[in-house]
């Protein structure tokens, strides 16, 4: 594989698609990207803050340590790639609509968020914080979801069907219509301190 480094001297970018490129640590802040495709992309620790990308496809990329200040993220699409320390909780809010899948996401904050209808499927999201956020109507659905906090979030409506490794207490959080698939969803009696026996 060549990798060929970019540098994105433009402010706005349509219909552009970036393969096999190397940015580790670089700049990219202040720039509009628009139907637009990432793939084999290395991201990891850059600066997005103030970006925006509306209709962006991101194929097997490293973004972990991406900062994302005021970032917006506009039906945008993550697949197969790594995010890692990612504080998005500092995203614009005005502009967020997107979709994980089969994502390897770790260490991430969403706190404070309203993502409404947000899809993580069939991906790893361990040891990341969903405090006080709302995720009406989002799709968990086949996913792992180890040592990853949700506190005080709104998981109503939303799908954990096939989802594992998930600890939601039912008195913390609202879970009202929301689904899940057994046997994992014995683990909502976790917060109650109670014995389960089989007869």
């Amino acid at each position: 594989m060549i990798e060929t480094v970019v540098h994105f001297d433009g402010q706005s970018f349509e219909n552009k698609t970036f393969k096999d490129i190397s940015l580790y640590k670089q700049d990219i802040c202040k720039k509009e990207f628009s139907d637009c495709v990432f793939k084999n992309c290395d991201f990891n620790e850059c600066k997005f803050s103030w970006s925006s990308f509306t209709d962006c496809t991101f194929v097997s990329c490293g973004l972990s340590n991406i900062k994302v200040d005021n970032c917006g993220f506009q039906n945008t699409i993550f697949e197969s790639s790594k995010l890692i320390g990612i504080i998005f909780s500092s995203v614009n809010t005005a502009l967020l609509n997107w979709e994980f899948k089969k994502c390897r996401i770790e260490l991430c904050n969403f706190s404070g968020l309203k993502i409404r209808n947000s899809r993580f499927k069939e991906c790893t999201v361990k040891d990341t914080d969903f405090t006080n956020v709302d995720l009406t109507g989002s799709d968990f659905s086949g996913s792992d979801l180890k040592s990853s906090r949700f506190h005080k979030a709104i998981l109503e409506k939303a799908n954990f069907s096939g989802a594992w490794n998930y600890y939601i207490d039912p008195t913390d959080n609202r879970i009202k219509q929301a689904k899940f698939s057994s046997p994992e969803v014995l683990s909502l009696l976790s917060a109650f301190n109670i014995r389960i026996e089989d007869i």
